[in-house]
């Protein structure tokens, strides 16, 4: 999930939270997801010398492939509401050796900014709002006129699994009801149009990707659901949506591993859904 460590007008708690676990597996999750995120930023127009707004920064991914399209003579400021993340990315753009962005922490709807960004942009931010399009409509307001506004979310829609692996369709199962449960709208991608146009924006262009791969390709993409519940499990035990002995988090990776050895499987990831339109 993301960077999207949830702005103002979200449904409840940030159920991911901010641990240093958290903010590792959000590292991880950018190594797999960063090249979509690219092409999406890339499309969209963010190019040299643009000055940015990235939202729900979390551990600053999305801020570092921005501040690489902007190059120096841009600049990228990252926010995110809460302060442990804002801490871990300023701390790996110092380990970066970056001058072209910068981290503050509070809520971008709310703060106020020396002056309009050229675009406006944000990972898995919108999914955990609890009126999306209003939001949209007040970060938007950060863009100057003619400006950028590009979103890119997640639909935990879609097929998961070909033949079907029992264990990592069950993960991607308890996953979809844990965070349904906190509020989480699990669609948020494929309902980027309607938002942007509720949004009072133009309808967007927009970009469908996916993850997919097996055997050994799917590696990394397993890691990553394994890690996902891992995190989630105080959750999903606390709503009943799986007992932590059906689970065993210690050999789920392992599991869908062997899975996946043992079968001719392939994997799908979650949908990944970009969307971009001009103020």
């Amino acid at each position: 999930m993301n960077n999207g460590e949830g702005e103002a007008d979200r449904t409840g708690a940030y159920v991911l939270g901010h641990s240093g676990g958290e903010i590792e597996r959000l590292k991880a999750q950018a190594r797999l997801i960063d090249p979509i995120t690219r092409r999406i930023l890339n499309e969209a127009g963010v190019v040299p010398g643009m000055r940015v707004l990235d939202v729900g920064s979390g551990a600053g991914d999305v801020a570092f492939l921005a501040a690489d399209l902007v190059g120096p003579d841009g600049e990228v400021v990252g926010v995110d509401r809460a302060s442990t993340a804002v801490d871990a990315a300023r701390a790996r753009a110092g380990e970066r050796s970056l001058r072209n962005v910068r981290f503050l922490a509070g809520d971008p709807a709310e703060m106020t900014f020396e002056r309009p960004f050229d675009a406006v942009i944000g990972r898995y931010v919108l999914q955990f709002q609890k009126d999306p399009a209003r939001m949209l409509r007040r970060l938007a307001d950060r863009a100057r006129p003619g400006g950028l506004v590009v979103f890119h979310e997640l639909d935990w829609g879609g097929p998961s699994s070909f033949p079907p692996a029992p264990t990592y369709d069950r993960c991607r199962r308890w996953g979809v009801e844990t965070l349904r449960a906190h509020g989480t709208e699990t669609r948020m991608g494929s309902k980027l149009h309607s938002t942007f146009v509720e949004a009072g924006l133009s309808p967007p262009s927009m970009r469908l990707e996916a993850p997919i791969g097996g055997g050994e390709k799917a590696a990394d993409m397993l890691r990553l659901v394994s890690s996902l519940i891992a995190t989630l499990l105080p959750e999903i035990e606390r709503l009943g949506v799986a007992t932590g002995v059906e689970i065993d988090v210690d050999t789920l990776f392992d599991r869908m591993q062997r899975e996946s050895a043992e079968g001719s499987n392939v994997f799908f990831g979650h949908l990944q859904i970009g969307a971009w339109s001009r103020t």
